[in-house]
């Protein structure tokens, strides 16, 4: 559940456009675009242990499903925003809507798991493209005021909405028809909105150049990165693949940095990071991404594949989820207003932490009332407390011409995070399965094919424990990041402008 995409509305035209006559209409288009793109990170959650039975994929297989979108949503969110400052926001905007719906066909109809990662990775160019545009559309499209601060209150709520109906929806379309549905689902959303683009407002298109060459090179070296750390899980971190991908990582990354420092309009103005402060919690919602993708990941395939939960019940199983993150970040919106950031966001990193240690406990004989749920829900409500300060962090002191960077960092910070915690973790939990049972995942379903009851209590018994590694390993990154909290954001907040370039 990202914290949500962020683009520049202050590089062009933000005033809208005489001549809007179905401002309803305009913004119920932005809402289901921000609706389809975070319904897609959790409907697919619930639907990979079929995906994982129907295609015959690996674990590590399995986790490309969530990181190929992952990485390059992540990747290219800057260069989507920036893009549409440059091309005009309502037709780049209409492009992503383009690219995510076709690829969600491609998804759709995937015939084995290969073309399933590629149609992942088309959709996460599409997302990237649309998330930021469409709220800058909304600064295009409604007036500074009640109008505007109503649109951006709707657009928000898209995401707590989108989260819950993807959890329910997913798992209804998986058990009573088909997994492929949990992606082919988009087609009628995207259409819908594409039709409805005609009553959005356009903005004046800013000067400046498309990074496309600086967008490359990041991306792909966080491909790199995260393929590297799956492969040396798999080959050994010795493996002489393993480490040409490390060091193609490391050279992409560097180039990508040193790209941003020189051209004259860098997605991602390094001035941004000069304040300690800033730094810090870019720092810590890199963590915190990583330990929530992982915890969704891990706990849909403990209910399916250890306590044999069907789809629809463990949508529902993560209600308790959902609510506590919601509940808890409202109170937190409060708390931010007469405590400092890092009194806030720290103690909630310690209570996620705490909750992801109770959830390393669980076994094959867990109950969902006893450890289940209330493991959840105070991991969601830890998670919730620390959204808000956080948030504000990142953007508290920025130059107002660097809001959009800074911004749109915030979601890029969280995605790629996530990606590499996910392929981190899940290393981490095959290895510890493997340890009680070779290639557990596959007996698993073997032993489903033959009705071998005996290796199928095996496995669950085998993947329980690598489950709980994973969370135990998240644990410890969500202490880490309250400890980063402590000792690097300041109490007062950032007071540290990031001066324009000259």
């Amino acid at each position: 559940m990202p914290l949500g995409a962020r683009s520049d509305p202050g590089t062009a035209t933000i005033a809208p456009p005489e001549g809007i006559r179905h401002p309803v209409l305009a913004l119920l288009v932005i809402a289901a675009a921000e609706l389809m793109v975070v319904l897609d990170a959790t409907i697919v959650n619930i639907a990979l242990p079929s995906i994982q039975g129907g295609l015959k994929m690996s674990a590590d297989n399995l986790a490309w499903v969530v990181n190929a979108y992952a990485v390059t949503f992540g990747g290219l969110m800057l260069l989507g925003g920036r893009a549409g400052d440059l091309f005009g926001r309502r037709r780049v905007f209409r492009f992503g809507i383009v690219v995510f719906v076709l690829a969600s066909v491609l998804g759709g109809l995937a015939p084995n798991s290969e073309v399933l990662i590629c149609a992942r990775v088309l959709q996460g160019v599409g997302a990237a493209v649309a998330a930021p545009t469409a709220l800058a559309l909304i600064a295009t499209n409604f007036p500074e005021g009640k109008e505007r601060n109503r649109a951006m209150g709707t657009y928000a709520a898209m995401a707590g909405v989108g989260s819950t109906v993807g959890l329910i929806l997913g798992g209804v379309l998986t058990e009573y028809l088909d997994w492929r549905w949990v992606l082919l689902v988009n087609i009628p959303i995207g259409v819908g909105v594409l039709a409805g683009t005609t009553v959005l407002g356009e903005a004046d298109r800013s000067d400046g150049e498309l990074d496309v060459r600086g967008a490359a090179a990041g991306t792909a070296g966080l491909l790199c990165l995260v393929y590297a750390v799956m492969r040396g899980g798999q080959e050994g971190w010795a493996d002489t693949m393993t480490l040409a991908c490390f060091g193609t990582a490391a050279v992409l990354l560097v180039l990508f940095l040193l790209r941003q420092s020189r051209i004259e309009h860098p997605m991602l103005p390094l001035r941004v990071l000069k304040d300690r402060s800033r730094a810090g919690t870019y720092a810590v919602l890199f963590l915190v991404g990583l330990g929530m993708f992982a915890t969704f990941y891990f706990l849909t395939l403990y209910m399916q594949h250890v306590l044999e939960y069907g789809a629809v019940r463990t949508g529902l199983a993560y209600l308790p989820f959902s609510a506590g993150i919601g509940m808890m970040a409202a109170i937190g919106s409060k708390l931010v207003v007469k405590l400092p950031p890092r009194l806030v966001a720290g103690p909630g990193l310690v209570v996620a932490a705490a909750g992801m240690l109770w959830l390393s406990r669980l076994t094959p004989h867990s109950s969902y009332p006893g450890t289940l749920m209330p493991a959840m829900f105070v991991t969601a409500a830890g998670l919730g407390c620390s959204f808000v300060p956080l948030t504000l962090g990142a953007v508290r002191g920025v130059d107002e011409n660097d809001v959009g960077s800074a911004s749109g960092l915030l979601n890029t910070a969280q995605q790629i995070g996530g990606a590499l915690g996910l392929a981190t973790l899940t290393v981490l939990s095959t290895s510890f399965a493997d340890n009680h049972l070779p290639r557990a995942d596959e007996a698993y379903f073997a032993g489903l094919r033959t009705h071998d009851a005996n290796l199928v209590v095996q496995a669950q018994e085998a993947m329980a424990y690598g489950y709980s590694r994973a969370f135990l390993g998240g644990a410890l990154v969500f202490a880490t990041a309250a400890f980063i909290v402590a000792v690097v954001i300041n109490t007062g907040g950032q007071e540290t402008s990031s001066s324009p370039r000259d």
